[in-house]
């Protein structure tokens, strides 16, 4: 099992570390609903090194993430990023990454469970002058989020975080140390960064007891995956395995505003303007449960005794104390406002559909 540069202070912290993507991964440290409030509320710090980074080079690296991923590479310029996804020619999603373009070279982001599949799509479809290099085990990532985030880091920092606008990056310095700095984030909340940084177990201790040491003030806290599900789910950031995989396409999953149909060729468009063209037979919603119970991934959604979809995630919000989820549902039972039921533990328990993100 890998170890990121993190891991002794995730012991120190007594974090209940478990395996994830190949990873010893804190899951929680003080517990799940304190870690939700604590980044709701001010600021918390999630290890999220066991994301894979994947860099593309070469004359043709435009024109080869242009045709990889299914959002418009040509509306990026340096220093931006971009929310997209790969595709297979049915239209089936890969994998949903981020796009960052660094000048003359482009950083793609990737989810930790897929860095092998990725690549191997990756490297089939390359062509040209594209040189692929996977620096995921070079590359150290902390993710900063909540509205005190920005304070806590520019006590770091010459840059001035307030000038980064949301899905932008620099490359600079934080607490003395060469980091990628960018103002993204998987929680929800707007005031939010990710730092990249070497892998050096040293450097690596050295930015984290900075970090809370400057957040101090602010109650900074460690962050697990716990937390870090419960977050997304109440803005209704899609979690892959979970919300989509190779059986679902984009647009099915909600995710039309980063699939761009009039761009030109890329891998799976055929498909997708078929299915869009013919109308969605499924899509992702989110609904609330009426009960205590929470629909757990994989659970039956039904219309009376039709089954008419499965639930891809579910928990309780600790912002609204309500149980809500996200459910693939058939088109004609799919809009907000309907009732549907959902099978836990052999009960059919009553939800609405609803609008997301849960938060607003």
């Amino acid at each position: 099992m890998k170890k990121t540069t993190f891991n002794n202070i995730h012991k120190k912290l007594g974090g209940k570390l478990v395996e994830f993507a190949g990873y010893e991964m804190p899951i929680q440290y003080e517990g799940i609903i304190a870690e939700h409030k604590a980044v709701r509320d001010s600021v918390g710090v999630f290890d999220v090194s066991h994301m894979g980074e994947v860099e593309v080079r070469g004359k043709d690296a435009f024109a080869f993430v242009q045709k990889l991923t299914t959002n418009d590479v040509s509306k990026l310029e340096k220093g931006k990023v971009q929310y997209s996804s790969m595709c297979l020619e049915n239209g089936g999603v890969i994998d949903d990454l981020l796009v960052y373009h660094c000048g003359d070279y482009f950083m793609l982001v990737i989810n930790a469970s897929n860095i092998e599949k990725d690549l191997e799509w990756m490297s089939k479809n390359t062509f040209g002058d594209v040189e692929l290099k996977n620096v995921s085990d070079e590359v150290s990532l902390l993710a900063i989020q909540g509205k005190n985030s920005l304070p806590t880091l520019q006590k770091l920092t010459d840059t001035d975080l307030s000038k980064i606008e949301y899905y932008n990056f620099e490359f600079g310095k934080i607490a003395g140390i060469d980091c990628i700095i960018s103002h993204t984030g998987y929680t929800g909340e707007k005031i939010c960064f990710e730092i990249y940084s070497k892998t050096d177990v040293a450097q690596s201790e050295k930015l984290w007891n900075e970090i809370f040491k400057a957040g101090e003030e602010f109650n900074i806290k460690p962050i697990g995956l716990g937390a870090r599900d419960t977050l997304r789910l109440e803005y209704a950031f899609r979690l892959y395995g979970n919300d989509m995989d190779e059986n679902y396409n984009p647009l099915e999953a909600g995710l039309g505003w980063i699939t761009k149909l009039d761009k030109g060729e890329f891998n799976g468009r055929e498909a997708m303007q078929k299915c869009k063209a013919e109308g969605l037979k499924k899509k992702l919603v989110g609904f609330i449960v009426d009960d205590r119970m929470v629909a757990r991934h994989g659970a039956e959604v039904y219309s009376g005794d039709e089954k008419i979809g499965v639930v891809t995630s579910g928990s309780m919000s600790p912002m609204l104390s309500k149980n809500i989820g996200l459910a693939y549902i058939n088109e004609g039972h799919n809009k907000i406002g309907t009732l549907i039921e959902i099978l836990i533990r052999d009960k059919k328990i009553k939800a609405t559909i609803v609008k997301t993100p849960f938060l607003n």
